[in-house]
């Protein structure tokens, strides 16, 4: 197996200026791929992480740098639950990206609807599918849409929490996932049993994140220290801990001081 590398680590005081940081790194990453190719194609996030990555899009200095006219936004993973259901990883994204905070003054970032593309619960479960028959949709939309690397789509930017059991995307502790074959592109996720919301998933394939062009991720919170420091220890397994997908070169873990307690001190 070839060693993906080692990852940038930026430590910051505080969520906040996490938030921020990872926010313009996210923004940099897709600005270049616009400029670069005409189009930016952007993998998002749910959990505690979205909403305050959201709200730093929408803050001066990082909203003029989103290409937002090229931007198509995407998700690595969601609950097999319809848009607008409180446990969909898209309300975030339109509570708080889409709708802006009028009373702080942050207008909503002006993406047209065409140009999100959640995973299709809602269509799937019209025809009365599951989560497999959605992951089959939306795998083909992302072969359709994205450029390929070595088979698999290409995304300019991922962003990406951190589970309490060091799971990522919707790959958790010895997930079937990883036995699968890359070519389905998305997956379709038992409900787990051991962390809620137990519902069933949809993640895209964790080979996509070595063809991922960056990563980020973002996690903050004492709750989270243990956990990150055996996924960014030196060895590990990823079967155990599959947020290790994501030790990579092409990742910068963004992390407040509390999140990195348990890391060495970083030079």
């Amino acid at each position: 197996m070839t060693d993906p590398g080692s990852p940038e680590i930026i430590v910051l005081p505080d969520a906040a200026a996490g938030a921020t940081a990872g926010a313009a790194r996210l923004a940099d990453l897709l600005a270049a791929a616009a400029a670069a190719r005409g189009v930016a194609h952007f993998a998002t996030t749910g959990g505690s992480a979205a909403a305050p990555m959201y709200r730093a899009f929408l803050s001066p200095a990082i909203r003029d740098r989103m290409p937002w006219d090229r931007l198509h936004i995407w998700w690595g993973d969601d609950r097999f639950v319809p848009r607008g259901d409180p446990d969909s990883n898209v309300t975030d994204l339109d509570d708080v990206l889409l709708a802006g905070d009028p009373a702080a003054g942050l207008a909503g970032a002006p993406l047209p609807a065409e140009r999100i593309h959640p995973v299709p619960v809602a269509e799937t479960l019209a025809m009365r599918g599951d989560e497999s028959a959605a992951a089959d949709e939306y795998g083909a939309a992302l072969r359709a849409a994205l450029p390929l690397v070595d088979g698999l789509p290409s995304f300019d930017a991922v962003a990406l929490g951190v589970g309490p059991d060091g799971h990522c995307l919707s790959v958790f502790p010895g997930s079937e996932a990883f036995a699968a074959d890359p070519a389905a592109t998305a997956l379709g996720i038992p409900a787990p049993s051991h962390i809620g919301p137990h519902l069933p998933r949809v993640t895209i394939h964790p080979a996509l994140l070595g063809a991922a062009r960056g990563i980020v991720v973002l996690s903050f919170g004492g709750s989270k220290a243990g956990v990150i420091a055996r996924i960014l220890a030196p060895e590990g397994d990823v079967r155990v801990l599959p947020a290790r997908l994501a030790r990579r070169a092409s990742a910068a873990w963004v992390l407040d001081s509390a999140a990195a307690a348990g890391l060495p001190d970083q030079d």
